[in-house]
């Protein structure tokens, strides 16, 4: 698969770089960095384009501006690309509205375009956007990426006897490497804990969404994606977990 990557600072780079030190051989990633400024509206999107990109299967945009949206139909047709995900992991890099928009104009083209919100909330067949709302895609490109990078998914071995978790297998990472961080320091650690932990382990990578109040939540889209990574360790640890139920006391006469 070839894959071109947008990107325009620090929070776009480090994602590239978890991606080829864990993707599959036969992936070919190339970036392009998309320039520091754009007017409000791009009237002319060829003006802010080199004139020749890489030819690619699938783009990922990692813009941290909303210009760059206008620019992804015109980067899709000089590619050839068939599909395209575009992180919303901060409300202002990539607003709702201009979200659909985006889908839009590159359904127009042909062209299957997912917005993940948070970018971790992708997953083979769907993708969160908003509390309690996902929205269902059917592409072969997006969800072979989403096998490897997404919504996180680890597979958690526990010591019946010690109650620790003795293993931890990366199913699914997230694109920017929080999965693998988070699995890499589960071991050991008592089933009891092990959901705090993993919320913990998580804001200390630390996760790379806004810590701004995001309207489609009313939370913070870290805080999203830290209770995705949570609900998936406690799903896991839930057997062997010891719950304490406290009874109150009767008042005495």
């Amino acid at each position: 698969m070839r894959i071109l990557a947008i990107v325009s600072g620090e929070y776009g780079r480090r994602h590239v770089a978890n991606i080829r030190a864990h993707a599959p051989a036969d992936w070919s990633i190339e970036t392009w960095q998309a320039p520091a400024v754009l007017p409000p509206v791009t009237d002319y999107p060829e003006d802010y384009l080199p004139a020749q990109l890489p030819a690619a299967d699938l783009i990922l945009v990692f813009g941290e501006h909303s210009g760059i949206a206008e620019l992804i139909p015109e980067i899709a047709r000089m590619t050839g690309a068939q599909a395209v995900i575009a992180a919303v992991d901060n409300e202002a890099w990539l607003p709702r509205g201009l979200a659909r928009q985006l889908r839009g104009w590159l359904a127009d083209m042909g062209v299957v375009c997912v917005t993940p919100k948070p970018l971790c909330a992708l997953t083979e067949h769907d993708y969160g956007t908003r509390r309690r709302e996902r929205i269902a895609y059917a592409h072969p490109l997006i969800a072979e990426f989403a096998r490897h990078f997404g919504q996180p998914q680890l597979r958690i071995e526990v010591d019946p006897e010690t109650r620790t978790i003795a293993a931890v297998e990366v199913v699914r990472d997230t694109v920017c490497g929080c999965a693998r961080y988070v699995a890499e320091r589960l071991v050991g650690v008592s089933v009891d804990e092990a959901e705090y932990q993993a919320g913990m382990l998580h804001h200390h990578y630390p996760c790379l969404a806004s810590m701004g109040k995001d309207p489609d939540f009313g939370d913070t889209l870290m805080h999203i994606s830290g209770n995705l990574m949570k609900d998936n360790v406690a799903e896991q640890v839930k057997p062997y977990r010891h719950v304490q139920y406290f009874v109150p006391v009767s008042r005495s006469e």
